[in-house]
């Protein structure tokens, strides 16, 4: 069992590849800016395109047979990974870096070094390399936008915007090396590993769970999210130097609070559609 988990965390946080990445415009695939808001516009234009195809020349839905589930298994199990490899990187990062922390006039603690990235970090090895890997799967957790409007015939503008901004939120991460996004990929990643485990679970056909697992996992990492955040804050002003990104963290605080609005909106409006047809 020990040789078992070891070679895992030989995979996951020792590989030459994890241990020298470096996000670079020229090597790493999907890191300009060019690509950042062409892909955005695209994903958003394309969907909006195949909701209005549909309405217009089909009235019935498209049976999607295993795709759903296939989208749902691949998601969770990448999460999963992401959970893993970002989880070791950190321990062993902390590992390697624990005596720079002793000999620093700040005395920084590894908690510390989870909100707060020092001043000056640049965006190279291992947990950048799984920042990395969770910004490319942005890119496939969005794709179930489409799902959504090839199985409904409705195109949720909240989905579109909410997928846009955590692809733009996690390109930030890795152009800025913004603090906080340990934390925030190891919650978001263990979440969505639950929320795409969960849907697979029903896809297949097996019994939902009685209360909104979906929607209650949300509120759950918008809630720990926001715990974070003010502790960044107080790191930023406290600690001397101060953190860095913290004017691409500002941005995606603004971001993430257009998130927080869209979503209580959304579940607001889905609450008020469920009780008229009650009503009716």
């Amino acid at each position: 069992m020990a040789s078992y988990f070891n070679g895992i965390r030989s995979y996951l946080s020792e590989h030459p590849s994890i241990v020298g990445f470096r996000w670079s415009h020229a090597q790493s695939w999907g890191s300009t800016w060019s690509f950042l808001f062409a892909a955005i516009t695209l994903y958003v234009a394309g969907a909006a395109v195949l909701h209005f195809t549909l309405l217009i020349f089909r009235r019935r839905r498209i049976p999607l047979g295993p795709l759903p589930a296939v989208h749902s298994l691949a998601m969770a199990l990448i999460s999963a990974t992401i959970f893993a490899g970002i989880l070791l990187s950190t321990a062993a990062e902390i590992r390697d870096t624990r005596w720079l922390w002793r000999r620093s006039r700040s005395k920084t603690t590894p908690f510390q070094w989870l909100l707060c990235f020092p001043v000056g970090t640049r965006p190279s090895g291992r947990v950048f390399f799984w920042s990395y890997v969770y910004y490319l799967s942005r890119y496939l957790h969005a794709l179930r936008a489409y799902i959504t409007v090839l199985r409904h015939r409705n195109l949720a503008w909240f989905n579109l915007v909410n997928h846009s901004i955590l692809i733009c939120s996690s390109f930030l991460w890795l152009e800025f090396s913004q603090s906080f996004q340990i934390l925030s990929i190891l919650l978001t990643s263990l979440v969505y590993a639950a929320v795409y485990g969960y849907r697979f679970w029903t896809a297949i056909g097996l019994r939902s769970a009685c209360f909104p697992f979906v929607v209650n996992c949300q509120i759950l990492l918008l809630c720990c999210n926001l715990v974070c955040h003010v502790g960044v804050l107080s790191l930023h002003y406290l600690k001397g130097g101060g953190c860095n990104g913290i004017g691409a963290w500002l941005f995606n605080s603004v971001l993430n609070a257009a998130v927080l609005f869209l979503f209580l909106n959304f579940h607001a409006k889905r609450r008020r559609s469920a009780a008229a047809g009650a009503e009716n």
